[in-house]
């Protein structure tokens, strides 16, 4: 619904409404991103939107601005940079005043609180905003708590904080979910830090399911059903023999680097394949990223309150991934994967917080992107099985062939001979790879994946020319090994 000039006017000259902010400035987007985290919250209960105007003094005076489509496209950035956590519902627009034009964010309570920006709780007190205390936090998540109908959110009843695992949650979680400067005067007990974070429910005094999931010391206990079922089949069926079989069991956040590792040794199958007499490509059965990204969003996705684990099979031609629970909210067959929901917002934060799913909702097209690039086909989804969904992801076509035609041919040539102009020099690409293992030398493939912005297959590429031209090598292995920086370089060892 639009703003009316009528309103904002009504606004400007009610001097004690606490849900209006005034400013002059025009850039000072860390002002206006409190001011937003702040009115999101309503830790008043105003029960309506409050008001940032960007163009009028704290009297109600207009100073009028000029409004630029810059202006406007930098305030409702605001909404979705990642700064402000959960995503702040709001509207931004240009209202022309008989003084000036302003510029009007309005936003709207969070049915999520506490809304944090840059892991800070912001709060109106008064016509003045600040930072939440204790008593205030607690008060927001009991607001988001009455909200919140997600099982993981719901209390894990019987459970108690000694079920927990708290020197895990404090060492591996806290630290990265929390700033180091807000941490540092955060002297609360350990049951308000766990539920300002949503893994405690204060009204009955006992882990929500969430808590449990990620921190219990015995998660089956009282989740039955959570835990990954793999199982290695000899052939194309599961009448067939099965060659391995293994159970990830336990609290998330140990069993998805497990998860991860694992598909990262036992699944990838990385290796060379002749392209010609003088040069190798590598080639995987199955992109690592693509398969974690598959399997993390069977672990945020699934219904926890189902008793049947995750199933992760692998055959001679596929893996197939299943997990309880069909498509969610505003999901449907039509929209997917265009558009994205949380069965498990709490378990869909904490998986962010800790790296393995992404913020910005791009997860499958990047897995379609992947698996197109290393010969595995589009992944096929399964999403009419009403009580399930599952994905099957074909092997790579290079897995059993050699890497052959004309367009692999050309590219050779082509390769061959920018590769004897310029043996020694590298790309900005791999100028790219190099620095980033050069700021840390115990880097990842997936972490270079991640940051460098291409496929795994590319990194692979990438890696493997920086060996050749002798700038980089790899000390003690791939699995407890680290890379040596072998040359330094200027800028004319650089192809522009």
């Amino acid at each position: 619904m639009a703003i009316t000039a009528e309103k904002i006017q009504s606004l400007l000259a009610d001097l004690e409404n606490d849900c209006v902010e005034r400013t002059i400035s025009t850039t000072d987007t860390d002002k206006f991103a409190k001011a937003i985290c702040a009115f999101a919250n309503d830790l008043p209960d105003n029960n309506c939107p409050g008001y940032l105007i960007i163009g009028a003094w704290d009297n109600g005076d207009v100073y009028p601005i000029h409004v630029t489509d810059d202006l406007l496209k930098n305030v409702s950035a605001i909404r979705t940079d990642g700064n402000i956590q959960p995503q702040p519902s709001m509207n931004v627009q240009k209202v022309s005043l008989p003084e000036g034009d302003v510029v009007v964010a309005e936003v709207y309570p969070s049915q999520f609180p506490p809304v944090k920006y840059k892991g800070r709780v912001w709060i109106r007190v008064g016509p003045r905003k600040g930072i939440a205390n204790e008593d205030d936090e607690r008060r927001l998540y009991e607001k988001r708590a009455a909200h919140i109908k997600t099982f993981d959110a719901m209390p894990c009843m019987g459970a108690t904080v000694e079920d927990l695992d708290t020197v895990l949650f404090r060492q591996q979680y806290l630290s990265k979910a929390v700033p180091p400067d807000v941490l540092q005067e955060d002297k609360r007990d350990i049951k308000l830090q766990l539920q300002s974070l949503g893994f405690y429910d204060f009204r009955h005094d006992c882990p929500t399911y969430a808590g449990i999931l990620f921190f219990a010391k015995h998660v089956e206990r009282f989740l039955p059903g959570a835990y990954i079922q793999y199982v290695r089949f000899g052939g194309k069926g599961r009448a067939c023999e099965i060659k391995n079989e293994y159970k990830f069991s336990g609290n998330l956040c140990k069993v998805l680097a497990q998860l991860d590792t694992f598909v990262d040794t036992a699944i990838t199958n990385r290796r060379p394949v002749p392209v010609s007499a003088l040069r190798e490509k590598i080639v995987m059965d199955y992109p690592h990223w693509a398969t974690r990204e598959l399997l993390m969003n069977a672990v945020c996705h699934r219904a926890y309150d189902s008793n049947g684990p995750i199933q992760f099979y692998q055959y001679d031609d596929r893996i197939e991934i299943m997990n309880p629970g069909g498509l969610y909210g505003k999901v449907n067959s039509d929209n997917f994967p265009l558009v994205n929901d949380y069965r498990n917002p709490v378990v869909a934060e904490a998986m962010k917080v800790l790296g393995f799913v992404n913020r910005f909702s791009r997860g499958i097209l990047r897995v379609e992107e992947e698996l197109k690039e290393n010969g595995n086909g589009k992944p096929e989804f399964s999403l009419n099985l009403g009580t399930a969904f599952m994905v099957i992801e074909h092997i790579s076509l290079f897995s059993n062939e050699g890497i052959r035609g004309s367009e692999e041919k050309s590219e050779e040539k082509s390769e061959e001979k920018s590769e004897e102009k310029s043996e020694e020099k590298l790309t900005e690409m791999e100028y790219k790879v190099f620095n980033l293992i050069k700021e840390n030398p115990a880097v990842t493939y997936a972490y270079i994946t991640d940051k460098a912005g291409v496929g795994e297959t590319s990194v692979y590429k990438i890696i493997k020319s920086l060996k050749d031209k002798g700038w980089i090598k790899r000390n003690n292995g791939r699995k407890c090994g680290n890379w040596v920086i072998m040359k330094k370089i200027t800028d004319t060892e650089i192809i522009r």
